[in-house]
């Protein structure tokens, strides 16, 4: 590759590279982090905050909640809490729960999770008496850094920045590794580095396998 060809490569490749390495800096840093905090998951114990209660609906809530119990055969189905009953119970626990949220609607109870990055919520409710009991835990900030890298109970949204970001890093490495390719004439370590970087992880994962 003469001189010229080479400069309108690193012309062309330089913007790329910088700019989707910019983009995914911090995220990469912070996979990093978690994928060591996963693999020792073990031996980071992390002791749960827990909070929990009971309470009682009144007439016209467990009206509500009768009034808004799915129709249709069999024991259990899935169905959304009145928007009106579950701003009130927001309010009475403390815990916080989108609108659209289904419920588990049994003959007897009402059963609703609340799963989330680095916690868990539960409320359940007996349709004959009204009796609530809640429950609330909070694993911690790693617990939320590690869901965050699973994209454990995150939603749509979170799944497609993953996506994205996946792309940029994706865009960063290949670039990076027509760079690498430009400027290897000049540093004879260039391939047997970059050989090294794909043959080792695949011998150890073999290795790993038996």
């Amino acid at each position: 590759m003469n001189s010229q060809t080479r400069a309108r490569w690193l012309k062309s490749i330089l913007p790329w590279h910088w700019i989707s390495s910019a983009l995914t800096l911090a995220g990469l840093l912070v996979f990093a982090i978690t994928g060591i905090t996963l693999n020792h998951a073990a031996g980071i114990e992390a002791k749960p905050a827990l909070r929990s209660g009971t309470l009682d609906l009144s007439a016209e809530e467990r009206a509500l909640l009768n009034g808004a119990a799915p129709r249709g055969s069999g024991t259990s189905s899935r169905a959304a809490l009145p928007a009106v009953l579950n701003a009130r119970l927001q309010s009475r626990t403390g815990l916080g729960w989108h609108d659209a949220a289904e419920a588990e609607w049994g003959e007897d109870e009402v059963y609703l999770a609340l799963p989330r990055p680095g916690g868990d919520a539960w409320l359940r409710i007996d349709r004959a008496s009204g009796a609530l009991e809640w429950e609330d835990s909070d694993r911690g900030l790693i617990a939320w850094l590690n869901d965050l890298h699973k994209a454990r109970h995150t939603g749509a949204l979170w799944s497609a920045f993953i996506d994205i970001f996946a792309i940029a890093c994706v865009m960063a490495s290949v670039t990076g590794l027509v760079l690498l390719a430009l400027h290897a004439r000049r540093r004879p370590s260039t391939w047997p580095l970059v050989a090294a970087g794909l043959v080792l992880p695949a011998l150890l994962a073999v290795y790993a396998a038996h």
